[in-house]
C-alpha cells in the first residue's frame, strides 16, 4: 500500500512539474506576442511622426525632401554594393575550396590509376589464362586451393580499385559542374556589382547638383540661419515626441546610463570638426552635439545599452540614430552613409548601429553625436573619455 501511495506521489509530481513547464512556456509565448506587438506599436507611431515632420520640412523647402529621397537611395545602393560584396567573397572562398578538392581529388585518381595500371600490366605479362595455368602447373591440392583463393581476392581488389577508379571520376565531374556554377554565380554578381555601381555614380551626381542649387538659393535668400534655427526646431520637437512615445515603454537597468558619465567610449575614431557650444555659421546658433571626421564607411558604434528610438532621415541631421538609454537620456548618431538598426532594437555598448557618411548635405564624411537629457543638449566630453577600443 506504502508502495502504492509512492508511486501515486511521485506520478502527481511528475504531472504537476510538466504542467507548470507547459504553462510558463504559454506564459513566455504570450509574453513574447505582447512584446511583439508594443513594438510594433511603436514603430508605427514613430512612423506616423516621421511622415509628419516630413511633411513639414517638405512644406518649408522643397529641395530638403528631393536631397532626403536621393540620400536614401544612395544609402539603399551602398547597402546592396555591401551585400553583393559579401556573396561575392562568400562564393570565392567556396570556390577556392572547390578548386583545392578537385586538385586532391585528381591527385587522388592519378594515384588509384597508376596502381590499376600496373595491376593490368602484371596481369597482362602473365598471360591470359591465368586460371587454366595455376590448375595445369600444381599439384599438391591444398596448394592449389591457396593460390586460387589468393587469385579471386587479386580479381576482388581489381574490381575494387576499377569502382574507386570511376568513383573519383563522378566526383571530378560533379566538382567541376560545381565550380562552373560557381563561376557563373561570381560573374553575375560582378555584373550586379558593375550595375550598382553606375546607379551609385549616377546618384551622386544628382546629389552634389542638388546640393549645389540649394547652396546658391540659400545664399541668395540669406536662409541659412533661419534654415538652422528651423532644423533645430525640427530635432527638438522629434526628441521631444519620442520621450512622450517611448514613456509607456521604459528602460529598467540594475547599472543606469548616469553612473557611467567619464566612463564612456566614442561612437567612432576621428578629427574633431566642430565641438560642443561653437557658433553655427557665423550666428548665435552653436553646435549641440561634436562633429567628428571619419573615413566613409566606418563603424559607428552605440557608447551605451539602450533601444532604438529613431532609425531614419531627417533634415539637418542625414540618416540618424537616437539611442534611448532610460533615465530621459539620449544619443543621438547623424550623417551616416547607412543605417544598420530598427526602431525598438536592443543595443549593447560597441555595437554597431551605422557606418560613417555625409549624408544631411554635409561635404566630408563624419559623424554628429549628441547627448541629451530630455530635450537639454549635454556637453559630451563630460561623459565621454575613451577612445575607441581602448
Amino acid at each position: 500500500m506504502k508502495l502504492r501511495t509512492r508511486l501515486f506521489l511521485m506520478l502527481l509530481a511528475v504531472s504537476t512539474t510538466a504542467m507548470t513547464a507547459v504553462a510558463a512556456e504559454n506564459s513566455n509565448d504570450e509574453l513574447a506576442t505582447v512584446k511583439e506587438r508594443e513594438l510594433e506599436e511603436v514603430r508605427e507611431r514613430i512612423s506616423e511622426l516621421k511622415q509628419s515632420m516630413d511633411k513639414s520640412a517638405a512644406e518649408r523647402d522643397r529641395l530638403t525632401g528631393e536631397l532626403q529621397e536621393i540620400e536614401i537611395a544612395i544609402s539603399e545602393q551602398r547597402m546592396r554594393i555591401t551585400e553583393i560584396e559579401r556573396e561575392q567573397r562568400y562564393t570565392q572562398n567556396k570556390k577556392q575550396a572547390l578548386d583545392a578538392d578537385l586538385a586532391a581529388r585528381e591527385a587522388h585518381l592519378d594515384r588509384e590509376s597508376g596502381e590499376l595500371a600496373a595491376q593490368v600490366r602484371a596481369a597482362y605479362m602473365s598471360g591470359s589464362q591465368e586460371k587454366i595455368k595455376l590448375l595445369l602447373n600444381q599439384q599438391d591440392p591444398a596448394t592449389l586451393g591457396r593460390l586460387m583463393a589468393y587469385y579471386r581476392y587479386l580479381n576482388d581488389y581489381r574490381a575494387g580499385n576499377i569502382e574507386a577508379v570511376m568513383e573519383e571520376i563522378r566526383k571530378l565531374d560533379a566538382l567541376r559542374s560545381q565550380i562552373a556554377a560557381e563561376e557563373a554565380r561570381l560573374a553575375a554578381l560582378s555584373k550586379s556589382r558593375y550595375d550598382e555601381l553606375g546607379r551609385l555614380n549616377r546618384s551622386q551626381e544628382e546629389r552634389q547638383s542638388l546640393l549645389a542649387s540649394l547652396k546658391s538659393k540659400l545664399a541668395n535668400e540669406g536662409q541659412e540661419v533661419s534654415r538652422l534655427a528651423a532644423q533645430e526646431q525640427d530635432l527638438t520637437r522629434l526628441i521631444a515626441e519620442l520621450t512622450t512615445i517611448l514613456s509607456d515603454y521604459p528602460i529598467s537597468s540594475e547599472d543606469p546610463f548616469s553612473k557611467h558619465k567619464g566612463r564612456l567610449t566614442w561612437p567612432v575614431a576621428g578629427t574633431l570638426v566642430h565641438d560642443f557650444g561653437q557658433p553655427r555659421a557665423g550666428s548665435d546658433i552653436k553646435w549641440n552635439g561634436v562633429v567628428l571626421a571619419a573615413p566613409r564607411g566606418r563603424e559607428v558604434r552605440a557608447v551605451y545599452h539602450g533601444r532604438i528610438a529613431f532609425a531614419d532621415w531627417l533634415a539637418g541631421m542625414g540618416l540618424l540614430v537616437i539611442v534611448d538609454h532610460g533615465e530621459g537620456y539620449m544619443t543621438l548618431y547623424g550623417y551616416n552613409e547607412t543605417i544598420l538598426k530598427n526602431a525598438g532594437d536592443w543595443v549593447a555598448p560597441g555595437d554597431v548601429i551605422a557606418t560613417v557618411g555625409d549624408s544631411g548635405g554635409q561635404q566630408q564624411a563624419s559623424v554628429y553625436f549628441e547627448l541629451r537629457q530630455g530635450t537639454k543638449p549635454i556637453d559630451p566630453r563630460k561623459w565621454i573619455t575613451r577612445r575607441p577600443g581602448g
